[in-house]
């Protein structure tokens, strides 16, 4: 079963960018998190659709 939520590390290295750089994201609100307890997760989902509208954003 693949991972619906990622930690902010996780996230950052499947985009190739730093932890601060996705908490900026986060809290530009460019990049979707949600928040279970302590923790601040981001969804899979949220890291397609933020790169697929930066791409279309950039065209």
């Amino acid at each position: 079963m693949e991972k619906l939520l990622l930690s902010p590390e996780e996230a950052a290295e499947i985009l190739g960018v730093t932890r601060s750089t996705i908490y900026d994201l986060m809290r530009m609100r460019i990049l979707a998190s949600i928040k279970i307890g302590r923790r601040r997760l981001v969804p899979v989902k949220a890291c397609q659709e933020m790169v697929e509208r930066m791409v279309e954003e950039s065209a």
